[in-house]
C-alpha cells in the first residue's frame, strides 16, 4: 500500500470517476486504473462500484475513504509542522469559529498572528461544534472555539473551558419595543436567532420557560452574522445573542441592546481539538493567542471542561 494511492482513491471519490481523478492528478487513466486495481487486490475487495456514469464508494471503499482523508491531512501537517519547527512558517490553519468567538477573540489575535506567520494561509470557518466535529475528527479542522453545544465530549476529541457567558437582547436603532426592561415585554415579538443545536425553539424557548412565557416566535433561522445583522437592521425583528455583539464596533452604532432585567444564560465558551495528536505550532500560536485575548476581557479563568 503506497502512499499515493490515498491520494489517488480520495481524488476518485471526490470527482466520481476515475478519468477525472486522473485528470485532477495529472496522471493517465490508465495509470490511475492499474493502481487502483492493485490497491483493490491487496484489500481483497473492489473500493468503488462502476457505473453507467463514473463510480461510487462500495461500503468498504466508504470505510477506506475515511481513513485515508485522516491520513492525508496528517501527511500534510506533518509536513508543515517540519516546516514551522525549522523557522519557514509555512502551510495552512483552518479554525472554526462561533461569531462569539469572531467578536471577542479573532480581533486582537489577528494582527499577531499575521506578523508571527505571514505566510501561513488562513482558513476561519464559521459555524458551530455540530456542524465542525466532523472536520475535527477528519483533521481538516485544527480546532474549533465557540459556545458548547453541550453533551460529553465526542471520543477523539478535547474540551477546554476558555469562559463563561451570557447573552443580551438585541434590536435595530429605533426598535419601537428598545425601552423594555423585562423579556415579559418582549412576548409578542418576532425573533431571528442563529442555533447552536438543530432546535433552535429549545434552545431560546429554555429561557423563556423559565419565567413562564410562551416559547417565541421564530421568524427567521440564520446561518451567518451578515444574515443576522441584516435582518436586525432592515426589520422589527429582535435577538438573544452572545454579550459579545454588543461590544463589536462594526455593529455598535446600528444595533441597540435592549436592557432587561433578567440574566439570559449562554453556553460557555470552549475549545475543542483532536486529543491524540497535537496542533502544528501555527495552530498553537494562533489559539494561544486567543486564550489571551479571553484573559484581557478579565473574564474568570479557564479551566479542563
Amino acid at each position: 500500500m503506497k502512499l499515493s494511492q490515498f491520494g489517488e482513491v480520495v481524488a476518485i471519490a471526490e470527482r466520481g470517476s476515475i478519468r477525472a481523478a486522473a485528470r485532477h492528478l495529472q496522471i493517465a487513466q490508465p495509470a490511475l486504473t492499474r493502481s487502483l486495481a492493485d490497491l483493490e487486490r491487496e484489500l481483497g475487495a473492489p473500493l468503488f462500484e462502476r457505473r453507467a456514469r463514473g463510480v461510487a464508494p462500495t461500503p468498504l471503499g466508504h470505510a477506506f475513504l475515511l481513513r485515508a482523508i485522516v491520513i492525508l491531512h496528517e501527511v500534510r501537517r506533518a509536513r508543515e509542522e517540519a516546516d514551522q519547527l525549522r523557522g519557514s512558517g509555512t502551510g495552512t490553519v483552518t479554525a472554526g469559529l462561533s461569531i462569539a468567538a469572531h467578536l471577542a477573540l479573532l480581533p486582537s489575535s489577528l494582527r499577531p498572528f499575521r506578523a508571527r506567520y505571514p505566510d501561513i494561509r488562513l482558513h476561519l470557518i464559521e459555524g458551530f461544534l455540530p456542524t465542525l466535529e466532523a472536520g475535527l475528527r477528519s483533521g481538516s479542522v485544527d480546532f474549533y472555539v465557540g459556545p458548547d453545544a453541550g453533551g460529553k465530549t465526542v471520543a477523539g476529541l478535547s474540551k477546554e473551558l476558555l469562559f463563561p457567558n451570557r447573552r443580551v437582547v438585541l434590536c435595530r436603532v429605533g426598535h419601537p419595543l428598545a425601552g423594555a426592561t423585562s423579556i415579559r415585554d418582549l412576548a409578542e415579538a418576532d425573533w431571528v436567532t442563529t442555533s447552536i443545536t438543530a432546535d433552535a425553539q429549545d434552545e431560546i424557548g429554555a429561557l423563556f420557560d423559565q419565567h413562564g412565557l410562551p416559547g417565541p416566535r421564530l421568524a427567521v433561522r440564520a446561518q451567518s452574522a451578515l444574515t443576522l445583522v441584516t435582518c436586525l437592521t432592515h426589520s422589527d425583528l429582535l435577538a438573544m445573542v452572545p454579550v459579545q455583539w454588543s461590544e463589536f464596533a462594526l455593529t455598535r452604532n446600528v444595533l441597540a441592546t435592549i436592557a432587561v432585567r433578567e440574566e439570559l444564560a449562554a453556553p460557555a465558551i470552549v475549545a475543542v481539538q483532536r486529543a491524540e495528536l497535537p496542533l502544528t505550532p501555527a495552530a498553537t500560536f494562533l489559539l494561544d493567542l486567543m486564550r489571551r485575548a479571553q484573559a484581557r476581557l478579565a473574564l474568570p479563568p479557564r479551566h479542563p471542561a
